[in-house]
C-alpha cells in the first residue's frame, strides 16, 4: 500500500523562492553580504566548534586567495599571511556566537555575533590592505556589520524555533527597532567597536559564568537504571559515583561509562563491518540532518508535519507510556509523540546524540538516552510499552539480530514499527548527493523492507510506502502473553 503526502504549493513556492535568493547571493555582493552571513551562522551552528571553525576557515581562505592573488604586486609569502588574517577576522565572529550563543536566553542567544562582527570588521578596516579590507557601503562599516550579522543570527534563531509565531514576532520587532536607530546614527567607527567590544565581553562572561538547566544524575533514576541490562552479559548494573562521574557497573565487574549523561554501551565489536562505514556517514551529517530534510520537504512542497506522521501514526502510542525509539538520531520524532510519555533512545553515533540533546533542550523535554548499538540493546526483556525505529535499519551488519531485540524488548502485544528510505530514494537522493554517494555507490544488495526477517509468530504484519515511495513502515504485533 503506497500514501502520498499532500502537496503545499504555497510551502513549496516561498522555499523555492528563498533558495533563489540565497543562489544569486553568490553573484551579487550586497546581497551575498547577508545571505553569506545567514548561512555562516547557521553552519557553525550545526557543527562542533572546532570543526565548524576548520570548515569556515578553509571556505573563507581558498575562494579569497583565488579571488584576490596579486603575484606581481606582493611577495607571495606576505600576501598568503594577509589572506589568512583577512579569513581568521571573518570566521572569529560566528566561531565565538557559536561558543556563546547557545548559553543565552531567549533573544540574547543572537547577541554575540553582531557584536563581535561589529568588532572584527572594525579591525579589519584599520588592519588589512585596501584590497582587503570591508568596503563602505550605505552605512558605516560597524553599524552595517552589527545588521547583517544580527538579522542572520535572528533568521537562524527562528528557523531553530520553527518559526513560531511569538519567536516571529519578537525577533522581527527587535531587529526593526534596531534598524531604525542604527540609521539614523552619524558617522560612527572606532567608539562603536569599542562598545560592542564591550557588550561581547560581559554578554560572553555571563553566558560562561550563570549556571545552566541542572541534568538530573542516573543515580537519581533507579527506576530507569533498574530496566538496564549488560548487553555482553545481560547482568543488571548500577550506578557508582568516581571523582564527579557516574559509571555503571556490573556484578561481574563490567563498567559502562556514562559521558555527557548519555551511557555508552559500545565495544570495538559494534563499530566493525556496516556499522562503522555508516556511523561514520551519520558522524558527519549528523549537524546538518535536521535542516536538510526540513529543505528537502518545502522544496518538494510537502510538510516535514505530515511526513514524519506519514509512519509514526502506525503506533499504538498514549500517554503515559515508555516508548523506545533504536537508531533515535536527532530526536526528530520525540517532538511527535504524545505529551506525557517516557522517552528512551539508543544510538550508535556520538554526534546524532549530542544533536539530539540541544533538540531536546530547544523543545523542552526530557529523555533517557544511550548510545549503543540496536543489535545488542542495553535493557531488560519487555521492558517498553511502545518500540520503534525509523531511520537506518537498511544498513545494519546484522538486521535480524536488530528486529529480534526490538521483540524481545518489548511487552507482549506491542505494534513495533520498522521505517527506513527505499531502494528508490537511496539511488535517487543518497547516491547522487556528494557527501553521501560514497558511502551508497556501489552497493552489493539492494535496499529492501525486511519484511522476510520478521519472526514468523510476530502478528498482523503490513508494509506500506510513504512519501510518494521513498520511505516504507513495516509494522508487526508482538504475541500477547500467555
Amino acid at each position: 500500500m503506497s500514501t502520498n503526502l499532500p502537496s503545499r504549493r504555497g510551502l513549496q513556492i516561498a522555499a523555492w523562492a528563498i533558495a533563489s535568493l540565497f543562489l544569486l547571493g553568490f553573484f551579487f555582493s550586497l546581497l551575498g553580504a547577508w545571505t553569506g552571513a545567514v548561512l555562516g551562522a547557521w553552519f557553525v551552528g550545526t557543527q562542533r566548534p572546532w570543526r565548524g571553525f576548520l570548515w569556515m576557515t578553509a571556505f573563507a581562505f581558498f575562494p579569497s586567495l583565488l579571488a584576490h592573488w596579486r603575484p606581481s604586486s606582493w611577495p607571495a609569502v606576505e600576501y598568503l599571511g594577509w589572506i589568512m588574517l583577512a579569513a581568521l577576522l571573518g570566521v572569529l565572529p560566528f566561531v565565538l556566537h557559536r561558543l556563546t550563543g547557545p548559553r543565552l536566553p531567549g533573544l540574547l542567544a543572537t547577541l554575540p555575533l553582531p557584536l563581535w562582527g561589529a568588532v572584527f570588521q572594525t579591525v579589519g578596516a584599520a588592519w588589512l590592505p585596501a584590497a582587503l579590507a570591508p568596503g563602505q557601503h550605505w552605512l558605516p562599516v560597524g553599524a552595517l556589520t552589527f545588521l547583517i550579522y544580527w538579522f542572520a543570527a535572528t533568521l537562524v534563531w527562528m528557523w531553530n524555533h520553527e518559526f513560531r509565531a511569538a519567536r516571529i514576532a519578537m525577533g522581527v520587532a527587535v531587529f526593526g527597532v534596531v534598524y531604525a536607530a542604527l540609521f539614523q546614527l552619524p558617522p560612527i567607527g572606532a567608539p562603536f567597536a569599542w562598545a560592542c567590544l564591550a557588550g561581547a565581553l560581559l554578554l560572553s562572561g555571563w553566558a560562561f559564568l550563570r549556571p545552566g538547566k541542572p541534568r538530573i544524575a542516573w543515580a537519581d533514576r533507579p527506576e530507569i537504571v533498574g530496566l538496564l541490562r549488560s548487553p555482553q552479559t545481560g547482568d543488571s548494573l548500577q550506578v557508582v559515583r568516581e571523582q564527579n562521574h557516574e559509571t555503571l557497573v556490573g556484578p561481574s565487574g563490567e563498567r559502562f561509562p556514562i559521558r555527557d549523561g548519555i551511557p555508552v554501551f559500545l565495544t570495538p565489536e559494534d563499530l566493525t563491518g556496516s556499522n562503522r562505514k555508516y556511523n561514520h556517514l551519520y558522524e558527519t551529517i549528523a549537524g546538518f540532518y535536521d535542516d536538510t530534510q526540513r529543505v528537502v520537504c518545502a522544496l518538494g512542497g510537502k510538510g516535514r508535519d505530515e511526513y514524519v506522521m506519514s509512519y509514526l501514526g502506525s503506533l499504538e502510542v498514549k500517554a503515559g507510556d515508555s516508548v523506545l525509539e533504536t537508531s533515535v538520531g536527532t530526536g526528530l520524532n520525540f517532538k511527535y509523540l504524545p505529551r506525557g510519555v517516557q522517552r528512551f533512545g539508543l544510538d550508535l553515533s556520538a554526534e546524532m546524540l549530542a544533536n539530539c540533546q540541544a533538540n531536546l533542550r530547544r523543545w523542552e523535554m526530557d529523555a533517557n538516552l544511550f548510545r549503543g548499538n540496536a543489535e545488542r540493546l542495553p535493557f531488560d526483556d519487555a521492558s517498553f510499552d511502545v518500540v520503534f525505529h525509523a531511520g537506518g535499519i537498511n544498513f545494519f551488519s546484522d538486521r535480524a539480530k536488530a528486529i529480534r531485540e526490538m521483540i524481545r524488548v518489548a511487552k507482549p502485544g506491542t505494534r513495533i514499527l520498522i521505517a527506513d528510505e527505499t531502494e528508490e530514494h537511496v539511488k535517487g537522493a543518497y547516491e547522487r548527493f556528494p557527501i553521501t554517494s560514497r558511502f551508497f555507490k556501489n552497493r552489493k544488495e539492494a535496499v529492501a523492507a525486511p519484511v522476510d526477517l520478521v519472526p514468523s509468530e510476530m502478528l498482523e504484519v503490513r508494509l506500506d510506502t510513504v512519501w510518494n515511495n521513498r520511505f516504507y513502515a513495516l509494522t508487526f504485533r508482538k504475541p500477547p502473553a500467555g
